[in-house]
């Protein structure tokens, strides 16, 4: 069973994507902000994790910086309610490889959930890469 680790400080986000993850057959691990979820990271070993940015104690930046310096790093899908392309290329140039924006619909979610876990890196690369493309390039 693969392991999705939800980072948001909102808890109806918490709940919604959990309740809709583990419909569908994901296990879930929960974290409230980027420090926690660090620390969870460690703990847990997740596949994937769905990284909000606007957080307390260490933002999802914080935790795309952190990750970057690791030679493991799980996959990372960014879902925030910044949905400017600069935002997004941000996330995406910092090892995010795919942006979701708020609001969004939970079926769609767990399908980019599915494909983050299923796709070979090389696919997910190329798919960052037209997002990037799309929102006008890095600056």
């Amino acid at each position: 069973m693969n392991k999705v680790l939800i980072v948001d400080d909102e808890p109806d986000v918490l709940l919604l994507l959990r309740v809709n993850l583990e419909a569908a057959g994901y296990q879930t691990v929960l974290a409230a902000d980027g420090e926690t979820a660090l620390i969870k990271i460690d703990e847990s070993d997740p596949d994937v994790v769905l990284l909000d940015i606007m957080m307390p104690v260490m933002d999802g930046w914080g935790v795309l910086r952190a990750l970057s310096e690791r030679d493991n790093a799980p996959r990372v899908v960014v879902v925030s309610a910044k949905s400017s392309d600069r935002d997004i290329v941000r996330a995406l140039t910092s090892g995010a490889l795919d942006y979701v924006t708020k609001p969004f619909d939970p079926d769609d979610l767990v399908d980019v959930v599915a494909r983050t876990v299923n796709e070979s890196l090389d696919a997910l690369e190329q798919h960052r890469q037209r997002m990037i493309e799309r929102c006008g390039g890095p600056d």
